[in-house]
């Protein structure tokens, strides 16, 4: 699969943008605020409904208007599908596949798989949990639309519970309603633990050999999930646990608070590790997406790469840019140094200035 082009209207600091991408390596190149990530996160929310930076529609509409519009061309197994994305201020964005609307995000996914990569994640091993579920959720839900499914449940599920806890306060009568929030917790919660550990034994058939090259074969890694509970437990967990959950008005268990723990040779890199075990773990956390997108849908993703070789050693950035040869690929950058000392096959580039992008002979 592969990008063939996309077309913004509105979108940050792109009043029009129209772009066909080769199916090999793109750069985008140019100084720090001109544009460039612009790009990567609308391929990123025209893929997924979502930004990488966790923004807002309204954040990502040009201040003078009110809707932005990204149309993209996607070529898989040799036909080209367009999607076509509006954001609105003040109303739900509207997602169309080929002209028909859909009505479901989840609809979306399958059409194209995207891995991101941006400096944050080097960070990801070192940062609190909440940045590892991301991480798992968001492939998870490009790989499976029933895991999508599950976590959407959950979440407004747990939104719920948590509002009659603090509603409790005032209504005491309430909480015979609990019980009911809570199986439902259970259900959706069970499925989305028995995925994640799925995942995690799936990664670890992968990750190994790609972090053993990366070193040198000096360290062995391994991926732990650390449910907060077990599928077979959590309900009963949940009314252990109610009357802390009363009183501190929250949830205090179940997949919203799992964690990710990362080993290499025996030790916990999240608490022990230095930083640069922690961002070759990163690394080969990224580089362990593709394959595991190639093993799933037997195609690979399309990377997306934002100014993350000047975070890198030469190693690390050698060990990346010849893993990618296979892959369409979209880079940022605010020089082209680095891949012409490489010898690295440039296949397309683009010089971003201020809100244009101009295609260099």
């Amino acid at each position: 699969m592969y990008i063939e082009s996309i077309e913004l209207k509105n979108y940050r600091n792109y009043e029009t943008l129209s772009l066909t991408f080769d199916r090999g390596t793109n750069i985008f190149y140019g100084d720090n605020a001109q544009g460039k990530t612009n790009i990567l996160e609308a391929v990123y929310l025209c893929g997924t409904t979502k930004s990488h930076r966790g923004s807002k529609d309204r954040e990502m509409i040009q201040f003078n208007a009110e809707e932005a519009h990204i149309r993209m061309f996607v070529k898989k197994e040799g036909i080209s599908r367009k999607i076509d994305m509006h954001l609105k201020k003040n109303k739900p964005k509207g997602i169309a596949i080929d002209g028909i609307p859909i009505r479901k995000a989840g609809e979306l996914f399958g059409i194209l798989n995207l891995v991101f990569f941006s400096p944050e994640d080097l960070n990801i091993i070192k940062n609190g949990p909440g940045e590892r579920r991301r991480f798992i959720d968001l492939e998870l839900c490009q790989l499976n639309k029933l895991y999508l499914s599950d976590l959407s449940n959950y979440n407004h599920i747990l939104n719920q519970r948590n509002k009659l806890l603090k509603d409790l306060s005032f209504q005491p009568s309430l909480i015979s309603t609990l019980e009911v929030w809570d199986e439902q917790l259970a259900h959706y919660g069970t499925a989305i633990i028995r995925s994640r550990r799925d995942f995690i034994d799936e990664m670890n058939g992968i990750i190994g050999e790609i972090h053993s090259n990366i070193t040198g074969g000096k360290e062995e890694i391994q991926l732990l999930y650390e449910p907060s509970t077990s599928e077979e437990h959590f309900l009963s967990v949940l009314s252990q646990n109610r009357e802390r959950d009363c009183r501190f008005k929250m949830t205090s268990s179940g997949p919203h608070r799992d964690d990710l723990c990362v080993k290499i040779n025996g030790m916990d890199i999240r608490k022990y590790g230095s930083q640069g075990q922690q961002r070759t773990a990163a690394l080969s956390l990224k580089l362990s997406e593709i394959y595991m997108v190639k093993k799933r849908i037997k195609d690979m993703p399309v990377l997306l790469l934002d100014d993350v070789l000047s975070e890198l050693d030469s190693n690390r950035q050698n060990y990346l840019l010849n893993s990618i040869s296979q892959v369409q690929t979209m880079i940022t950058c605010t020089g082209l140094d680095d891949f012409i000392d490489k010898r690295f096959h440039i296949n397309k580039i683009f010089k971003v200035v201020d809100g244009k992008v101009y295609c260099p002979g």
